[in-house]
């Protein structure tokens, strides 16, 4: 299992290009920018080769603006919008040879937004450069109201449908916890779909080991389970991130 560090959160007492130099510093070889667009692409590129880090996930869709729906993939009149943007997304993918891009389902319930999203991550996969996969990944409804993908099963029904190689599971966490109340468990029942996780405590997206999450157990059932995939932090750090990485020492 190998640590990685999620850039728009941890560090969030630097400026955006100092927590790449941070990381290395911290022992990280590996990186997450949620949302690179605001930020020159080619700065965000040289800030990972300057320290010798990979940029390894971003999410999509863009935002164009603060306000602006987490996602359109599951939005039955937005499908010209999420071609648009997700097409975007690969070319900042590719500039950056990001391994994974998660597609954000965007506010929406029901059959429609099943069939909706089961078709828009179809017509992703198969539009997607050679070599990166596409993830998915259940949100809780205290963090996210409204969000379409809010629980692991339906997730699973997503996955079966949509039957694609390089799309996989974006296990989390403090959603996992949040959602279903263990975190170990959820990992454990959808291991064959994880294809990349991210940690934070609950119920607040802390630092792991502060708050209802057995990471000890967790680590141990990722190791039992032959998960040997990256292990991001993405969580709210607190004061000085520096204090936050003992989890590190677990994996």
């Amino acid at each position: 299992m190998k640590p990685a560090a999620n850039l728009s959160l941890l560090w969030q007492e630097l400026p955006y290009l100092d927590r790449f130099k941070a990381a290395a510093r911290a022992g990280f070889t590996a990186v997450e920018v949620l949302f690179p667009y605001d930020e020159p692409l080619t700065e965000t590129k040289a800030a990972c080769a300057a320290n010798g880090l990979d940029l390894i996930l971003i999410n999509a869709p863009p935002l164009a603006r603060a306000d602006q729906p987490r996602g359109f993939a599951a939005v039955p009149d937005q499908v010209d919008t999420f071609r648009r943007d997700i097409i975007r997304a690969f070319r900042y993918a590719e500039a950056l040879n990001a391994r994974f891009v998660h597609v954000m389902a965007g506010n929406a319930e029901g059959d429609a937004a099943f069939e909706t999203f089961c078709r828009n991550l179809i017509w992703a996969a198969k539009s997607a450069p050679e070599g990166l996969t596409l993830t998915i990944e259940p949100l809780n409804p205290s963090a996210m109201p409204g969000y379409f993908l809010n629980d692991y099963a339906l997730a699973k029904h997503v996955l079966d449908e949509v039957s694609m190689k390089n799309v996989g599971l974006q296990y989390d966490s403090y959603h996992a916890q949040m959602i279903h109340g263990n975190a170990v468990e959820i990992f454990e029942t959808y291991r064959g779909d994880i294809v990349h996780a991210q940690i934070g405590d609950s119920p607040d997206r802390s630092t792991p080991g502060s708050g209802d999450i057995d990471f000890a157990g967790l680590f141990t059932a990722m190791t039992a389970a032959g998960y040997d995939g990256w292990i991001s932090g993405e969580y709210n750090p607190g004061p000085k991130t520096e204090d936050s990485l003992n989890w590190m020492k677990m994996l």
